[in-house]
């Protein structure tokens, strides 16, 4: 260990990450505590790495965090996760971000402080590439002096922040590529609950549990999109065409519009949602590469509504993984299989019922038959634990129907998953 150059020590030491660990490891021998002061590059304080952290009071943690950044020099990610700390005095948070601004590439934090300060201020600007807060609230972004240049991850969790704010705040990051939004306190000067963020580099766009009447996202070269557990009115995304990846999961939207960027989709991930088929059909009609289509535990806004599955083989060739779950009816057999299509490309199947009935076997055995090149399938069933005689018979014809099923496609592979 003696023969390891001090930069491969202070490496090794950053990778523990841990600073309970970087402490104890920097024990060994006088090597390794000057590559802990002068080579050190990672440390975290996170209430999940050491159990008397929740023994400690706030007071002591300050002190404890202090005097362990103090003794470093050169810091470029600094993560502070106290899950159970309800805040920090300002004084001692204002201490490790001015210590460690000119250096700091990546910040993790979240804990509130007494009195607030502006964290946007006080980290270090010019070199941050990722920043995580939360529980923090944020105002009166200035775009003309707190510019980002170099920031490319943002993540604002159960942050207080106005629409305005926010909307600066993107525009400050030339940079930027993903942004994570997840339960935020959205300040509203207008009655009409909307934001408008715009961005040129934005690549990953995560939102959860956000609520508001209108949302437009301008983003000309997203790549992927996920929406989750939102309630909105009206979302756009203005786009060029670059999306790929679009999910959605639990979104309660009167009115979704992903304009001219559904024509390179590769993947489509919708959950939990009530949809208009005709309208989504449109929505995503262009996307001829789509490889991924998932539409699981959807609702029809019309009872007499179904998934086409003639349309899909027609709009989308190359779908290779199909996956299938909702309220099955006669219609989704009578019109939803009709024609002579085939899904030549599908290798993967998943389908699955909340409640099984017998349309349930029959709706398997005609996709089967259209997806000759299939290799692997996956049926997802809910089984109460309180079953009548009738579910129980239901259940048993469909394990028969399965049985029969693959003594006939003796190349797939069948997997069943219960819940």
């Amino acid at each position: 260990m003696e023969s390891l150059p001090v930069e491969v020590v202070g490496n090794i030491l950053s990778r523990l990450g841990a600073a309970r660990d970087v402490v104890i490891a920097s024990a060994t021998c006088r090597k390794w505590q000057e590559a802990w002061r002068n080579q050190l590059q990672s440390l975290t304080f996170n209430s999940d790495d050491w159990p008397l952290y929740h023994e400690f009071s706030t007071s002591r943690l300050e002190i404890i965090i202090t005097q362990t950044i103090f003794q470093t020099r050169g810091l470029q990610c600094l993560s502070i996760i106290m899950d159970d700390v309800d805040e920090f005095n300002a004084a001692p948070v204002i201490a490790w971000l001015m210590y460690t601004r000119e250096t700091l590439r990546q910040l993790h934090y979240n804990v509130r402080t007494t009195p607030n300060i502006n964290m946007l201020e006080k980290c270090g600007r010019q070199k941050l590439e990722v920043l995580s807060l939360a529980h923090n609230t944020i105002t009166g972004v200035e775009p003309s002096y707190q510019k980002f240049p170099c920031l490319r991850s943002l993540t604002l969790s159960y942050v207080s922040i106005s629409a305005l704010d926010l909307s600066l705040l993107l525009s400050s990051c030339p940079k930027i590529e993903t942004l994570t939004l997840v339960s935020l306190d959205i300040v509203m000067s207008d009655p009409l609950a909307s934001m408008d963020l715009s961005s040129n580099s934005l690549k990953d766009v995560y939102v959860e549990a956000i609520s508001l009447d209108k949302f437009i996202l301008e983003a000309d070269r997203l790549e992927k999109l996920h929406v989750k557990d939102c309630t909105l009115e009206v979302f756009e995304l203005v786009g060029k065409g670059m999306l790929r990846i679009l999910k959605i999961d639990d979104v309660s939207v009167i009115h979704l519009d992903i304009g001219e960027s559904g024509e390179n989709l590769e993947i489509v991930d919708v959950s939990n949602f009530t949809i208009m088929w005709a309208k989504f059909h449109h929505m995503i009609s262009r996307s001829s590469k789509l490889r991924k289509l998932r539409l699981w535990g959807v609702v029809f806004d019309d009872d007499d509504e179904f998934v086409d599955i003639e349309t899909l083989s027609s709009c989308f060739p190359l779908l290779s993984h199909l996956s299938l779950n909702y309220d099955l009816r006669e219609a989704a057999l009578q019109y939803g299989l009709q024609g002579s299509f085939v899904l030549e490309n599908v290798t993967v199947l998943e389908l699955g019922w909340t409640v099984i009935s017998d349309l349930f076997s029959m709706w398997v055995s005609g996709l089967l038959e259209r997806c000759p090149h299939l290799k692997k399938l996956v049926i997802h069933g809910v089984v109460s634990e309180t079953k009548t005689h009738e579910e129980c018979d239901t259940l048993a014809n469909f394990t028969s129907a399965i049985v029969k099923l693959m003594r006939k496609y003796l190349h797939v592979d069948v997997q069943f998953e219960y819940e």
